[in-house]
């Protein structure tokens, strides 16, 4: 690519890149800037999985029970803490070889072929993001849908600030596209953040927002099951044997889902050389604030509203004929998880951030430059706008999603961290570690699978409602 800037060769360098005049690009120097520390990336990390979607969590148990339930919660946190420390093992050791991997997609050609990064991975994991992106921009609707896990981001997101709205007002007549404009309008403020570094603190207030969302959901759950308007509780599995067995592949994607990240390489960049122990600190801090949340959410949750949880928490606290809480705190609560579904949207559009930088600007100039400020500021501004047309274009995002999801965040998370590890480290095939990888690289593809189908299923049915700019 040329020459280099001595700044820029500086900034390589201490992203241990080996070999500066064939590996740098714009993206990774100027937007995974690795300058973080340990407790910056829990940060991220925490950004990237701690997220609203948690507030369907007790609609995943009344599909599976308790047993079930738990027993899920805490086998799909074992093994993404597992799969996302087996993908840092895997990028330390190629950092000692002098060769760090600082994006998923250069993992994957590094260890599986090109093709793999350039085809496979990297368009899987643009899509997945950006899709997140206009799924945290869409708001909602009022009928919230309970259904397969990822189209929960889109209606649990986009009902907060609507709900805000009707709460004060209950017979306003704003459009719902009129909310996703406003929301794509803080975002596209936002998205002009330089550099993944640069979001460091914004991710701790995420990350504060995220105890106090989960705090007041778990709160107001307690307080309506010991209220005199607490709903009759039933724990029991309804439905038939064929809605039982969609509702419990339902709630396996939903549960896995909920501790999706799908951008671990490129958060594990942001550290400062030497990388070592670094991201397993910053998993700590992330599944700390994991366990605090999901369990007090998930538990207290569907022991308040037993099978008749809702696809959200959220939409529970309204009841039947009158909200079961103070108006004043349920705007406080939505507030709370709006605010960092900002957060969230902003995180997850650094893969695209990253490539419109390396693909447009000039990494042998100063990244404020003329040169790399106005193609940044324009690039970002037109990701934005087209996220926010889309989301409110497409109110039924979530049923795609869920369907692309399927390919995406599992294979992301759950079946590439083992297959780079099996590969990478050569494990024997007599030990535990190969076959326990194994396993779960071939459970998750089924799961692939089983999800497509459901995706495929909620598609057809809720296809009869599927309307352009509609206001749902």
């Amino acid at each position: 690519m040329g020459t280099v800037a001595p700044d820029s060769m500086e900034e390589l360098k201490q992203n241990g890149l080996e070999n500066p005049s064939k590996e740098l690009d714009a993206g990774a120097l100027f937007v995974l800037k690795s300058k973080g520390s340990w407790l910056h990336c829990g940060y991220h990390l925490t950004t990237s999985i701690v997220a609203p979607v948690l507030l369907s969590l007790p609609f995943a148990l009344g599909l599976l029970g308790w047993v079930g339930g738990v027993i899920c919660l805490v086998l799909a946190g074992l093994v993404t803490f597992y799969s996302y420390n087996l993908l840092s093992l895997v990028l330390e050791h190629h950092a000692k070889l002098g060769h760090r991997q600082l994006r998923f997609r250069d993992m994957a050609r590094d260890i599986l072929g090109p093709g793999w990064g350039k085809y496979f991975v990297g368009p899987l994991q643009l899509w997945i993001c950006f899709g997140a992106v206009i799924a945290c921009t869409l708001l909602g609707g009022q009928s919230l849908k309970a259904s397969i896990y990822l189209v929960i981001w889109v209606y649990m997101f986009g009902n907060l600030v609507r709900f805000i709205y009707l709460l004060v007002n209950p017979n306003g007549k704003m459009k719902l596209y009129e909310f996703i404009v406003m929301f794509g309008g803080v975002v596209l403020v936002l998205a002009q953040m330089p550099s993944f570094h640069s979001l460091r603190h914004i991710n701790l207030v995420s990350l504060l927002l995220c105890l106090a969302f989960s705090a007041c959901a778990a709160a107001g759950s307690i307080y309506i099951g010991h209220s005199k308007d607490a709903p009759r509780r039933d724990y029991s599995v309804t439905g038939s044997k064929k809605d039982k067995v969609f509702g419990t592949f339902n709630a396996i994607s939903i549960i896995a889902t909920t501790y999706a990240s799908g951008i671990i390489p490129e958060i594990q960049a942001t550290l400062a050389p030497p990388v070592q122990g670094k991201m397993f600190k910053g998993l700590c801090v992330c599944y700390s604030v994991i366990a605090v949340t999901y369990f007090s959410v998930g538990i207290s949750g569907y022991w308040a509203f037993g099978n008749q949880a809702q696809g959200t928490l959220l939409s529970n606290f309204m009841g039947v004929d009158k909200p079961l809480l103070p108006t004043w705190f349920l705007v406080m609560t939505n507030i709370f998880t709006i605010t960092q579904v900002l957060a969230v949207t902003v995180l997850y559009m650094q893969p695209t951030n990253e490539v419109f930088e390396q693909k447009f600007a000039d990494p042998k100039m100063e990244e404020f430059s003329t040169r790399n400020t106005i193609p940044r500021l324009i690039l970002r501004s037109l990701s934005v706008v087209v996220a926010t047309f889309f989301a409110a274009m497409l109110p039924f995002f979530g049923d795609l999603m869920a369907l692309f999801g399927a390919f995406g965040c599992i294979p992301l998370d759950f079946i590439l961290p083992m297959i780079f590890y099996n590969v990478t480290f050569k494990p024997s095939k007599r030990g535990l570690i190969f076959w326990a990888n194994t396993f779960i690289a071939v459970a998750s593809f089924v799961l692939v699978g089983i999800g497509a189908v459901a995706s495929v299923r909620q598609i057809v049915l809720d296809a009869k409602t599927y309307r352009l700019f509609a206001n749902m």
